[in-house]
């Protein structure tokens, strides 16, 4: 699943490509991608022009003329790429806006598990998913203070409470995994008993993991590609996630793997202390 550092390199990556461009016609060959009517959806974007990309943690703010932003979430699989008008239809592509220059931005998802909604722009924080997020890594709101004290109140473990997007905004999976290896924390811990210092130090790592993985253009796993159709470069300095059975970088000791809540978790259980 794309997180923050994938969703905003396809924003990089996806804004020289449509900025600018006025939308002539839309297509939707599978209504339920868009999470509203799909024919007001239609309506409403003809004759807009593409403006900027924004984005907050997962989701893109495709920001429209007129006050309007489409508010897109690519779950786990779901692409963008700029295509010529008349290219024959890919079986998975879902969506394509189609502008006056013959060129078409077609959405692609093999799970069919993304979603876009049309909204006033300004009102996304209140009437989409985005009403229930924390806030996100290297942001004002993300202090220290507000790390520590939020997971305070967590009687979960820490793996659980990193994942919670009520929490911190954009985190999935794979960075869990690697800042908890990184801050030398158990994914068992409990969140409410992760000491002071080391929420000081999870706080720093967190932000500059996302940093660094934004740097090198996300994590490519399996299916991820940028708007260019290029795969990301962090997965080249994962530490832990994939590594299972290999040897720890920092100590020697195995690697291993469990399930928590379901979700595959990766650890070294020499380095990373677990608080209970």
């Amino acid at each position: 699943m794309p997180e923050m550092p994938e969703v905003e390199t396809v924003r990089r990556t996806l804004l020289p490509l449509v900025k600018g461009k006025t939308i002539q016609a839309v297509t939707v060959w599978y209504p339920k991608i868009i999470a509203s009517d799909s024919e007001q959806f239609i309506q409403q974007l003809v004759g807009k022009k593409i403006e900027t990309i924004d984005r907050y943690a997962k989701y893109l703010l495709i920001r429209l003329s007129d006050q309007l932003t489409i508010v897109s979430h690519l779950r786990m699989e779901g692409k963008y790429r700029l295509v010529e008008v008349n290219t024959p239809k890919d079986k998975h592509d879902h969506v394509q806006i189609a502008f006056t220059d013959k060129t078409a931005l077609r959405y692609n998802d093999v799970r069919k598990f993304g979603r876009m909604q049309l909204v006033k722009t300004g009102t996304e924080k209140e009437v989409t998913g985005i009403s229930k997020l924390g806030c996100e890594p290297n942001s004002s709101e993300f202090t220290t203070q507000y790390l520590i004290n939020t997971l305070s109140r967590k009687k979960k473990n820490i793996k659980n409470a990193l994942l919670d997007q009520t929490i911190v905004a954009g985190l999935g999976n794979i960075y869990v995994d690697e800042v908890l290896w990184q801050t030398k924390i158990h994914p068992l811990s409990l969140a409410n008993q992760i000491p002071q210092f080391q929420g000081h130090q999870l706080h720093d790592n967190i932000n500059e993991l996302i940093d660094l993985a934004i740097k090198k253009h996300g994590t490519t796993i399996h299916t991820y590609l940028d708007a260019n159709g290029d795969t990301g470069d962090f997965q080249k300095l994962l530490k832990v996630y994939g590594h299972k059975g290999e040897p720890c970088s920092r100590c020697g000791v195995l690697l291993e793997k469990i399930k928590v809540s379901g979700r595959g978790t990766t650890f070294c259980p020499n380095c990373q202390v677990i608080y209970k």
